[in-house]
C-alpha cells in the first residue's frame, strides 16, 4: 500500500535513517582503502592512489548503466522494492571486499556494488513523492544532514576499528548495510501511489536516454551541466583527501576518521540546522551561491595548508557547500511532473556516475603525478586546487541559467 501522505514525517524519518546507516557504513571504509590496497598490491602510497582511483572508476563505470534502470524501475513498481534491492547487495560487496585475497577481488566487489548503487537516488525520489514542492529544498537538505551524520559516525569508528587491521571496518560495515535491509524491510512503506507509476520503458532507462529526456526542461539541461562541473571537483575529497592527509602530514587512520567525522559534524550543522533558515530566507539560487563560493575557499585553503591543524578551519568553511546539492535539486525537481521524478533521479544519478568515472581518475592521477618520487614539482594539494577551478566554473554556470528562467526566488518566503 502506498503510504499516508499525512504521514510523510514518519516516512521521512525512515528514509533518513536508511541514509544514515548507509553513509556510516561508506564512510567507515575510508580511513583503511590506502592501507588495505597498499598491502594487497605491494605499492606505494602514490601507486596505492592510482589503484584507488581505478576502483572508483571500475564501480562508477556499471553504475552509470544500472542506476537509470533503477531509476525507472522505481517509477513502474514503487521505490522500497528497488531501495531493498540495492541495500542487499551493498552488504555483499563490503563482505567479499572483507574477505578479497588479491586486488581483482576489490574490483568484482566495486562491479557488484556498482550495479545496485542508487540507495541516494532513490531516497531523493522517495522524499520528492511525499513532500510539497516548497518543503522539498528543506527536507533534501535532512537527507543530506543524514549522510553528514553517518560521515562524522563512519571514519571516527573506520579509523579506530582499523588501528585492529584493515579489514576489520568492512566486515563492520557489511554488518550496518545488513541492519539497513532489515530495517527498510519491516519499516518502510511505499512512497508511489499506483496512480503515478507508468511503464517501464527501455528507450528511457539507458544513462543516454534517460539524459536526452532532460531536453524536455530546457533549465535543467544547463543546471545539470553545472552540477556535473561541481561534482568532479566534489569528489576530490573522497577520492584524495587520505592519500593527501598522509601523504602531507603522515596522518595515521585514526587522525584521518577523526578529520572526517569534523567534517561531518559541520555537514550536519549546515544541512539539519542553517539550511532550514537559509533557504526561507535567501532562496535556493542565492543559498546555492553561498555555498558554491564556501568550496572554492575550502578546497583552496587544502590545497595550500602547511600543517596538519590548519586544515579543520577549511573543513569548517568548506561544509557551507552543504548549500549546493539541496538547491539544484529544489530548483530542478521543481521543473519536472511527479511522474518522471524517478527519471529525473536516475538521469542525474547517470551524470553523478560520470563524474565519478571521471572524478577520481582525474583527481588521484593529479594526485599520483604531482607526488611520485621523479615528480619535477611536487605539489599533493594540485586535485584541491583543480576542484576550486571546476567549482568557480560551475558558479559562472549557474548564475545565468537560473537568471534567465526567473527562478532566483524559488524556496524564498
Amino acid at each position: 500500500m502506498p503510504i499516508d501522505l499525512t504521514k510523510s514525517r514518519h516516512a521521512l524519518a525512515f528514509i533518513v535513517f536508511v541514509v544514515l546507516l548507509d553513509a556510516i557504513s561508506f564512510g567507515i571504509v575510508l580511513p583503511v582503502m590506502p592501507k588495505l590496497i597498499m598491502s594487497l598490491a605491494d605499492v606505494s602510497l602514490s601507486e596505492a592512489s592510482k589503484i584507488g582511483g581505478y576502483l572508483m572508476f571500475a564501480y562508477a563505470s556499471v553504475q552509470f548503466f544500472a542506476a537509470p534502470i533503477l531509476g525507472n524501475l522505481g517509477d513502474k513498481f514503487g521505490r522500497r522494492p528497488i531501495l531493498l534491492y540495492t541495500l542487499a547487495a551493498l552488504g555483499a560487496d563490503y563482505l567479499l571486499m572483507a574477505g578479497a585475497p588479491t586486488i581483482a577481488w576489490l574490483f568484482a566487489a566495486r562491479i557488484i556494488a556498482g550495479v545496485a548503487s542508487s540507495s541516494f537516488s532513490l531516497a531523493y525520489a522517495y522524499v520528492t513523492d511525499i513532500t510539497p514542492k516548497e518543503n522539498r529544498a528543506q527536507r533534501f537538505g535532512m537527507i543530506g544532514a543524514a549522510f553528514g551524520g553517518g560521515f562524522v559516525l563512519g571514519p571516527v569508528i573506520g579509523g579506530l576499528l582499523g588501528e585492529f587491521g584493515p579489514r576489520i571496518p568492512f566486515y563492520a560495515a557489511a554488518c550496518l548495510a545488513l541492519v539497513n535491509l532489515v530495517y527498510g524491510y519491516f519499516m518502510l512503506g511505499e512512497s508511489l501511489s499506483k496512480e503515478n507509476r507508468r511503464e517501464f520503458d527501455i528507450r528511457r532507462a539507458n544513462p543516454i536516454g534517460a539524459v536526452l529526456q532532460l531536453k524536455k526542461y530546457p533549465v535543467i539541461l544547463g543546471l545539470a551541466f553545472a552540477y556535473f562541473l561541481y561534482m568532479i571537483g566534489h569528489l576530490s575529497l573522497p577520492s584524495t583527501w587520505t592519500y593527501y592527509t598522509i601523504e602531507k602530514f603522515s596522518w595515521s587512520e585514526s587522525q584521518i576518521g577523526l578529520s572526517l567525522g569534523f567534517a561531518g559534524v559541520f555537514m550536519i550543522i549546515v544541512q539539519a540546522g542553517l539550511i532550514r533558515w537559509a533557504i526561507p530566507a535567501f532562496g535556493a539560487y542565492r543559498a546555492g551561491i553561498l555555498g558554491m563560493v564556501a568550496i572554492i575557499i575550502g578546497f583552496c585553503g587544502y590545497a595550500f595548508s602547511a600543517q596538519g591543524w590548519q586544515m579543520y578551519p577549511w573543513l569548517a568553511v568548506a561544509a557551507l557547500s552543504g548549500f549546493v546539492s539541496p538547491a539544484f535539486q529544489a530548483i530542478m525537481t521543481s521543473q519536472v511532473p511527479s511522474n518522471a521524478q524517478g527519471e529525473l533521479q536516475g538521469a542525474l544519478s547517470s551524470l553523478n556516475s560520470i563524474t565519478s568515472i571521471i572524478g577520481p581518475l582525474l583527481m588521484t592521477q593529479l594526485f599520483a603525478t604531482f607526488t611520485r618520487a621523479e615528480s619535477s614539482i611536487y605539489f599533493p594539494g594540485v586535485s584541491f586546487f583543480a576542484a576550486a577551478v571546476l567549482s568557480l566554473v560551475c558558479l559562472m554556470i549557474f548564475v545565468p541559467v537560473v537568471r534567465k528562467h526567473g527562478l532566483t526566488a524559488l524556496g524564498k518566503k
